[in-house]
Formats: structure tokens, sequence, C-alpha cells
């Protein structure tokens, strides 16, 4: 039986790890054929390669979604070795937990790697991606946050929430503008989730994990697993009035 997302090609970002390894995965089992995109190449290839043995389809490629002109040649590789892109997950994106007040230049730079990732390169990879999405009338899924909408209460960086902000403007500002197109463009706001980009933090701050847990009603940290549903959600026709909007997943935190 087609799964979900059979006949489509998806492009994922992020794909070498934690949610974004989890989405590519969840696709590939879907029926899509999907291409990993990581900065590290090898990561990005462990998952494609996963993701073949369990009976999908994917690629990796290696990208930094921080260099425009790279987005674009992957583009280019993407369509000629895989094909038309239909669904495109801006995932990539790293967080660091620098107070504003702290060291200036570890805050200037901060900023700017952040905004690099979390905006810019989802910028550069939707850019690169356009063409093709727009000829798919296809879907776009960026990853937001519950820093979407609040700075959430523990130590964490101003530039990683500005980011994220950004993340669901830029998702409301592109709906609006290619509905015409047949491109609908969504965000999932995940909460507090297991990834290595925060393995040290809950390995070495309990403190930190337990201010999370008493604020969300669910009572547990999320798995890149608890995203894969809505991605698939988001990217499939089940969504198909579904547009400008943001899906939390996040445990119930904003609800409290």
């Amino acid at each position: 039986m087609p799964g979900l997302l059979h006949n489509h090609i998806a492009v994922v970002t992020g794909a070498g790890s934690g949610i974004g390894r989890g989405i590519a995965l969840g696709f590939a089992r879907e029926g899509a054929n999907v291409a990993a995109l990581d900065i590290n190449g090898a990561a990005a290839a462990n998952t494609a390669a996963d993701a073949t043995a369990a009976g999908g389809r994917a690629q990796a490629f290696t990208l930094d979604v921080t260099d425009r002109q790279a987005c674009r040649d992957v583009a280019g590789k993407v369509a000629r070795d895989v094909g038309q892109v239909s669904i495109l997950v801006n995932n990539a994106g790293i967080n660091r937990r620098n107070a504003f007040t702290a060291d200036a230049d570890a805050v200037l730079k901060d900023w700017q790697d952040i905004m690099a990732i979390n905006l810019n390169g989802v910028f550069n990879v939707t850019h690169a991606f356009l063409s093709a999405l727009r000829a798919a009338k296809g879907r776009i899924v960026n990853i937001a946050s519950i820093q979407s909408f609040m700075h959430v209460r523990t130590p964490n960086s101003p530039a990683y929430t500005t980011s994220k902000h950004g993340v669901l403007g830029f998702t409301r500002a592109l709906a609006a503008e290619l509905g015409k197109d047949g491109v609908r463009v969504n965000a999932i706001g995940p909460g507090f989730i297991e990834t290595p980009l925060n393995e040290r933090v809950r390995a070495t701050n309990p403190e930190l994990v337990k201010v999370f847990l008493d604020h969300t009603p669910l009572g547990r940290t999320g798995k890149p697993d608890d995203i894969v549903g809505p991605a698939i959600f988001l990217a499939s026709d089940l969504s198909a009035y579904v547009t400008g909007s943001i899906v939390m997943a996040d445990g119930g935190y904003r609800a409290i």
C-alpha cells in the first residue's frame, strides 16, 4: 500500500542527526524519495543508508546551508540525481547558551553563527529550491520552536530566540506569497527534544531539564520521533488546506 508521501521527492536539511534524521527516515517509510542534506556528509550518508536498508529510497548530499552558492549547486544535483523536488524541510540549526551580558566577543559570534544557520540558511535553501517547489505545487516545512513565541527561562542565547521568531515570520510571509502558486508553507514548534544538539547540557545540567519538565504537562522530554508525525502531516495531502500555520509539538509547554 503506498505511503502518505508516495511519489514525492523530499529534501531534508540537517538530516544527519536528531530531528532531521528522524524526519528523513519517517518520510522514507511513507514512500518519499529522500535527499538527506547535512554539513556532515558522513552523517547524511548514514541516514540515507539506514533509510535504504529499511526498504526506503534516499541519497545523501553534503551541504553548508550558510553557503548560498553551495545551496544552488545542491539544488541542481538533486534535480539531476533524484528528480523533481516537491517537499522541503528546513531543519538545520544550532543553539548556544551564552547570555547577552556574557563576553562581548562570544555574544557577537553567537549572533553571527546562529543567524547564519538558523535564519539565513532557511532563506538560502528555500530560495535554491523555490523554482522546483513552485513547479511541483510543493510544500515547505520549517522547524521553528517554542522560542518562536517566547524566550524560555533557562540559560539560552537571545540569538536563538530571535532566529526562531524569524523562522515563523518567514513561514507566514512565504505562505501568503506562494499560496497562489499552490505551495503550502508551515512550521513545527518543537519543545525540549532529546537530540545531539542538547546532549551535553542534558548530561551536565539536570536542573535545566527539570525546569522544562516542570512546565510540560506531558511530563517528559520529547524524542525526534515526536516531530515525525507532524512533519508527515504537513508534507502530505492530509494538510491540503493548511498553510501559514505552526503545529506545536512541545508536550503542552505553551498551554501553561
